[in-house]
C-alpha cells in the first residue's frame, strides 16, 4: 500500500450506479428503456434498431451518448434531461443507513473518498443525495456531457482525469470500486488497485477483473483495513447528511 508522504492521501474511488445501490433497484433497466425511447423518437428507429444501436455504442465507447454525439449530432445535455434526469429516482431510492455507516467509518485522515462515474454530474449528485451520503465524499469526477469531446470509463484519459481531479500523486495511490468488469480491468492495467463488485447471486467470472472481487461493499473493511477507523475512533451516531459536494 502507498504511504503517500508529504500529506498527500491515497484516493478511494467509488463508482455510483449499481455500486452504491443494488442492481435490484432496476435503475439500469429503466435507463435502458428511456435510452431506447429517446433513439426511437429522435432517430426514427424501430425498437429493435434502437436497442441494437444503443448496444453497439455502449460496447464501442463505454457510453451510448458518446456514439450518439459523434455520429448523430445528438445534444448530450438534452439527452441527459430526457434519460438520466428523467428517471423516477425519488420513488426508488431512500437513505441507506448501512452505506452511510460504512462511509462514516472511512478514516479520511488516511484516504480521500471520491466519486467516479460515467454519468453526468446532475445524476451523480442526485443519487448520493437520495442515498443520504452526499456529505461523505470529497468530490466527484464525472463524464462531462457539456464538453466538446466526451471521455468516460474505460478510456485511459478518464482515469487520468479522475487521478488529477482527486489529487492522487500516482496510480499507486488510486483505489477503485466498480461493478463493471471492463472498468476494473482497465484500472488494474493502469496501475490502480481495483475492486470488482458483484451482486450476491452473480456467478464469478472465469478470470477475475482485477486484484480484488467482492459481493458487498462491507468487505472493503477487510480488504483495506488501513483505510478504516478503529472501533474506538468510529462515530456511531451516524448523523444525517446535511452537506453537499
Amino acid at each position: 500500500m502507498s504511504s503517500s508522504p508529504g500529506g498527500v492521501r491515497p484516493v478511494l474511488f467509488f463508482d455510483i450506479d449499481n455500486c452504491l445501490y443494488s442492481r435490484s433497484k432496476r435503475v439500469h433497466e429503466m435507463m435502458q428503456e428511456l435510452i431506447d425511447k429517446y433513439l426511437m423518437t429522435h432517430l426514427a428507429l424501430s425498437k429493435m434498431d434502437a436497442w441494437q444501436l444503443h448496444q453497439t455504442y455502449y460496447t464501442q465507447y463505454g457510453l451510448a451518448i458518446e456514439g450518439l454525439a459523434r455520429h448523430h449530432k445528438i445534444d448530450p445535455l438534452e439527452y441527459n434531461a430526457k434519460v438520466d434526469d428523467a428517471l423516477p429516482l425519488e420513488e426508488i431510492m431512500s437513505p441507506d443507513p448501512d452505506l452511510r455507516a460504512l462511509l462514516l467509518d472511512v478514516d479520511t485522515s488516511k484516504v480521500r473518498p471520491w466519486l467516479f462515474t460515467n454519468a453526468y454530474v446532475t445524476h451523480g449528485k442526485r443519487v448520493v443525495r437520495l442515498l443520504g451520503v452526499e456529505d461523505l465524499f470529497e468530490g466527484i469526477t464525472y463524464c462531462d456531457y457539456g464538453a466538446e469531446r466526451m471521455i468516460c470509463k474505460p478510456r485511459d484519459e478518464m482515469y487520468a482525469k479522475a487521478q488529477a481531479e482527486a489529487g492522487a500523486r500516482s496510480s499507486a495511490d488510486c483505489y477503485f470500486v466498480d461493478d463493471s468488469f471492463m472498468n476494473c480491468n482497465k484500472a488494474k492495467d493502469l496501475g490502480w488497485t481495483a475492486v470488482h463488485l458483484l451482486e450476491p447471486d452473480d456467478p464469478e467470472p472465469a478470470v477475475k477483473a482485477s486484484q480484488y472481487q467482492i459481493k458487498s461493499l462491507q468487505e472493503l473493511r477487510s480488504i483495506f483495513p488501513e483505510f478504516f477507523k478503529h472501533e474506538d475512533q468510529t462515530d456511531r451516531q451516524h448523523p444525517s447528511a446535511n452537506a453537499s459536494l
